[in-house]
């Protein structure tokens, strides 16, 4: 974040360039993509396409609502790890969201969970999720504690834990709003080691829309109203935390700095 020095009297507004106080940017990024189809559902619904048009829905959605947006794919192409990376970290991003839907062996296995961050798993079922989500990574070497420089790996604790609050606190705010909006089952917010996560100098979360193993959440993510909901959900979770983040940096609704001496 830029430093302003400011002269003024207490919670004076001030108009001034703000680009690097407010929250104007998110990043959102469609897992999976090209060769990489992520899971599958019975009769063919791919992951990589319905988060793709989720993905594509929300930034309208944001963009609408005068963010800047920008996405690690737009399109039905492989993007590996460091690209991903490399676009929200390039694009100055306050937030960062990964759109993922689920799988499991047990097919009554449903809903919706929203993940943050950790070099541990909370739970097993988190740990086979951050598994199964990682394994597209492999391929570009981009493996976690591997071949990684002892100070790129200290600087990313840094990072982590500079954010992990934030990304606590948004993962928990787009949790209960996708429930409220869709009225599907929620599995909760959880933690896991998830590559995609690591590498991003933002608050960022991985939501789990649904699951492509189970036929109440297939039939719901095939439905446009569906889709529409989850993006309302997620829109909303954002402006609250958009609300948030600029009241704890000191900027005004309308963009100006409010500072006390």
């Amino acid at each position: 974040m830029g430093l302003l020095i400011l002269a003024a009297s207490p919670l004076t507004p001030l108009r001034a360039e703000v680009s690097k106080e407010r929250f104007d940017t998110v990043v959102i990024d469609a897992g999976h993509g090209g060769e990489d189809t992520g899971a599958r559902s019975p009769d063919g619904l791919s992951e990589k396409d319905v988060v793709l048009e989720v993905t594509q829905r929300l930034a309208g959605r944001l963009r609408k609502s005068g963010l800047n947006v920008a996405l690690t794919r737009s399109g039905d192409e492989f993007v590996p790890l460091e690209v991903r990376t490399a676009i929200a970290n390039e694009a100055g991003g306050d937030l960062f969201i990964s759109i993922h839907a689920n799988s499991a062996r047990n097919t009554k296995a449903h809903g919706i969970e929203t993940y943050f961050v950790s070099l541990e798993a909370s739970d097993e079922g988190a740990k086979q999720v951050a598994e199964r989500e990682n394994d597209a990574f492999e391929r570009t070497g981009a493996r976690v504690g591997q071949g990684q420089d002892p100070l790129v790996a200290l600087l990313g604790d840094m990072i982590v834990t500079e954010h992990l609050r934030e990304s606590s606190e948004f993962s928990k705010l787009v949790q209960a709003q996708l429930i409220e909006t869709t009225g599907g089952g929620s599995r909760g917010v959880k933690q896991a080691p998830f590559v995609v996560l690591m590498g991003v100098q933002m608050p960022a979360s991985l939501i789990e829309i649904g699951f492509l193993s189970n036929r109440g959440d297939v039939k719901s993510l095939s439905k446009k109203r569906h889709l529409e909901a989850l993006v309302e959900g997620v829109a909303r979770a954002v402006e609250a935390f958009r609300k948030r983040y600029d009241a704890r940096r000191g900027v005004g609704p309308d963009g100006s700095v409010l500072r006390s001496n």
